[in-house]
């Protein structure tokens, strides 16, 4: 059975072991400084061993699409050239980078965001199909701001094109691959999705834009390319039209035999909760004031975000802290591909690692602990047991207001820091 440190191939890429840094948002924006923040932000988790390092959702498109503030666009050829000392960086170490492409569609901040709606009136929301019900009460009361474009088959056949060559951006400026966000409830999800795909064209088989996707980047590059792909299965149990553990387990195959290089099934919902993080309800980032202006403007007024923060409570008791909770369904995956399969979700100590590579999955991605330990790998590929993540979430609600996805617990930055000290992060 392989172990992390053992090397295993991705398409054609040879990564010198099977740890990699799962896609996080950085928050590094579109400008002079992005790939400077870039780099600080990924290059030490290759320094410190990793084979593989993933850039963060990046959009396709110069306007709307984002899911969150300050995320990169990469629509520029001059903008994504100067992307280039990133991959650079991460490769000088021993490690290969791959960057993810991302549109929002339904899940964009025009569409939940007040204060960058009330900055841009004229953006309205991609749409697949006409918004679920839960979406449309949620816009009469108030909560979103609805005002959907429904894409014709034609401008799909656009936004796939968009995704080509985005992709042949990145790889020109010397990414090593390219990783297709089909989750976390973006427009990808969107048209796989029975709960948002209602439509009687040929995209009403939501995984014929996804292929489409593949064509138009394999049509504009050869390097790997890998993607996500969803089960519903945490959806609330009203929802009756989701992707089943079944239906993943069907589209991951279907991936394979259009030529995806890699697969990473991954649970979740149709909304954009805490079943995408899981873990404790993050109470010191709702209550740090530095914030509270942020949730303001983000949310619409301060009772609105108290409700947003009451609700995460909530869907906090139904989401759980689980160690590898895809484990299960990239198993069943594993069995039916002839693709390396990645697993995400939960993947926290060494030990369980090894357990799981070679029975579940062929590659192990790690994503928020990183924000706690930016040299991870180092601990992990030496044998040093578990993170220090406490999984409380703290890092990650602040970014709705544009804050860095950042480590914020006192006691996990302790022990990061007793480790420093030690030594631990240091690599031969």
């Amino acid at each position: 059975m392989p172990t992390l440190d053992d090397p295993v191939e991705v398409g054609d890429l040879a990564l010198r072991n099977r740890l990699y840094r799962a896609p996080l948002l950085e928050c590094a924006g579109t400008d002079a400084d992005s790939a400077d923040v870039l780099r600080a932000d990924l290059e030490p988790a290759a320094a410190a061993g990793a084979g593989l390092v993933c850039q963060g959702a990046t959009v396709v498109r110069g306007e709307g699409g984002c899911a969150a503030p300050n995320m990169t666009r990469v629509h520029d050829d001059e903008f994504v050239s100067s992307l280039a000392p990133v991959p650079e960086a991460i490769e000088s170490h021993g490690g290969r980078a791959f960057a993810q492409l991302e549109h929002g569609g339904l899940r964009s901040m025009e569409i939940w965001h007040a204060g960058y709606r009330d900055d841009h009136p004229e953006l309205d929301q991609l749409a697949v199909s006409e918004p679920p019900a839960a979406l449309r009460a949620a816009d009469r009361a108030g909560f979103l701001d609805l005002s959907p474009r429904v894409l014709s088959t034609e401008t799909v056949y656009d936004l796939a094109a968009d995704f080509g060559r985005a992709a042949e951006r990145l790889a020109d400026a010397g990414y090593h691959g390219i990783h297709v966000a089909g989750a976390n409830m973006g427009v990808v999800q969107q048209f796989l999705s029975p709960y948002y795909n209602r439509r009687s064209d040929e995209f009403a088989d939501g995984f014929r834009f996804l292929e489409l996707v593949h064509d138009e980047i394999r049509a504009r590059t050869d390097v790997p390319l890998i993607t996500k792909v969803p089960a519903e299965t945490d959806a609330p149990p009203w929802v009756r039209r989701r992707l089943s553990a079944d239906d993943c387990v069907r589209l991951c195959e279907r991936a394979a035999d259009v030529g995806f290089d890699a697969v990473i099934p991954v649970s979740g919902s149709v909304f954009w909760d805490m079943h995408l993080v899981k873990g404790a309800y993050p109470e010191r980032a709702w209550r740090d004031s530095h914030f509270e202006s942020g949730y303001v403007d983000a949310f619409g007024s301060r009772w609105r975000a108290r409700l947003v923060s009451l609700a995460n409570r909530v869907q906090a008791r139904f989401a759980e802290f689980e160690h590898a909770w895809n484990a299960d369904l990239c198993r069943r995956v594993r069995e039916r591909v002839d693709v390396p399969v990645c697993l995400e979700g939960g993947v926290r100590d060494r030990d369980r690692i090894d357990d799981l590579l070679g029975d579940a999955c062929d590659l192990a991605g790690i994503g928020r602990p990183f924000y706690a330990e930016p040299r991870l790998p180092a601990r992990l590929l030496g044998g040093d047991g578990a993170v220090a993540c406490e999984n409380c979430n703290n890092c990650v609600v602040p970014q709705v207001t544009g804050a860095p996805g950042v480590c914020r617990t006192p006691s996990v930055l302790a022990e990061r820091g007793r480790r420093e000290r030690e030594g631990a992060y240091e690599r031969d």
